[in-house]
């Protein structure tokens, strides 16, 4: 890579893994492959409110451009309303609107970090963050997440990552793969830290089910500087819709604010209509939303119900989200199951070290895969298994 004078930045293994390898001779060979990662919700099968959807995008005021860095009026007013709607109190002055999440993110390590300068991410988790991070020549560092029963974060290792240069502590609320939330006592000690939050909330509107003790959105004002991350991608299930916001709070949240905004007006890359098309789209977003909703608490149901029998796997606790893991016996790697499963059984599966799982053996299953595609592939899952 280095010899043809290109960035350090790029230097990823681009080879394929030995999944991917499998999966592509299965589909070329046209076997029908059950397909338990399924993330995309525009292929899930759910009924989106076209005419509604459409029609937003027609605004005619999409036919000028009058840029406004930190998103046009509207669709900042559109995304106090959505708080608003969950009892939390957003001003569209705190509220910058960004193509992605993963834009978001990179305003925001421009914003906090010089070059070299540290990111503390959760671990296991999203594994986006290692590239998101090297694209602004930031280094990622991890803090555990621990499983005994539930998850939480391990506070002395947390403590032990943080050094001079860290510029920036991420959480996911809830966790992706693990579906776990921030409780409100693990807030209280993190605020302690004095470091700077990214809170990544995609996928907060899917709780399984309400919990006094968690932390449902770090919107509201806060006594530490704090990022918020979300948009239409997961909330609305719309990714291809390209628009994503920031919700800026705590000391010094109008100079971020302010930094944000110049980042933001060098590249205005959020699109006019998408803007204007804003408050349609998240109440549209409502209809597909539930179905999501539906579809992920059914699967687990299915899951749990499968498993009730005296079973070689165990379902790791999952509070939201679209994700769950699955604990499988260590007779094999879960590189080994996941490839066996596609091999024999036509499933496919993500082995937990996709997504930095420390330990061995962890699956993990998409809750938004078709229930009836869901429960074929778990049956073969626990034969292979047994």
């Amino acid at each position: 890579m280095h010899s043809h004078g290109f960035s350090s930045r790029i230097a990823w293994d681009s080879r394929p893994n030995p999944l991917t390898v499998l999966l592509a001779w299965k589909r070329s060979e046209n076997a029908r492959v059950l397909d338990l990662t399924e993330s995309n919700p525009t292929r899930a099968g759910f009924s989106y409110p076209q005419e509604q959807i459409l029609t937003a995008l027609a605004h005619p005021q999409a036919l000028r451009y009058h840029p406004e860095p930190r998103g046009l009026t509207p669709a900042r007013e559109a995304v106090s309303q959505y708080y608003k709607q969950r009892g939390v109190e957003v001003e569209p002055a705190r509220v910058i609107i960004t193509a992605s999440t993963s834009e978001a993110y990179a305003y925001v390590f421009k914003l906090l970090c010089n070059p070299g300068d540290e990111v503390l991410v959760p671990c296991p988790s999203y594994p986006l963050f290692d590239h998101l991070a090297a694209m602004e020549s930031v280094r990622v560092k991890q803090y555990p997440l621990r499983y005994d029963g539930a998850w939480h974060i391990d506070f002395p290792a947390l403590a032990a990552a943080i050094t001079p240069r860290t510029r920036a502590l991420v959480i996911v609320n809830p966790n992706n793969p693990t579906g776990s939330f921030l409780k409100r006592e693990e807030w209280t000690r993190i605020g302690e830290l004095g470091v700077p939050i990214i809170s990544d909330e995609v996928f907060a509107d899917f709780a399984f089910a309400p919990d006094a003790t968690r932390v449902a959105t770090l919107a509201e004002p806060q006594n530490v500087l704090t990022f918020v991350l979300s948009g239409l991608s997961k909330i609305a299930g719309l990714p291809q819709m390209k628009l994503g916001w920031i919700v800026a709070s705590g000391p010094h949240h109008e100079k971020a604010l302010d930094g944000l905004e110049w980042i933001a007006d060098t590249f205005l890359s959020v699109g006019t209509p998408v803007q204007l098309a804003l408050p349609q789209l998240l109440q549209a977003g409502g209809e597909v939303r539930a179905q999501i909703m539906e579809r992920t608490r059914a699967n687990l149901a299915l899951l749990h119900g499968l498993l009730a029998v005296s079973s070689p796997v165990h379902v790791l606790s999952v509070e939201g989200g679209w994700n769950v893991t699955l604990q499988v016996p260590r007779t094999l790697s879960e590189e080994q199951w996941a490839l066996d499963l596609l091999a024999h059984d036509d499933v496919l599966v993500q082995p937990g070290f996709f997504y930095d799982f420390e330990s061995e053996a962890f699956l993990v299953l998409s809750l938004m895969t078709p229930s009836d595609v869901f429960r074929e592939g778990l049956q073969r899952i626990l034969a292979r298994i047994r």
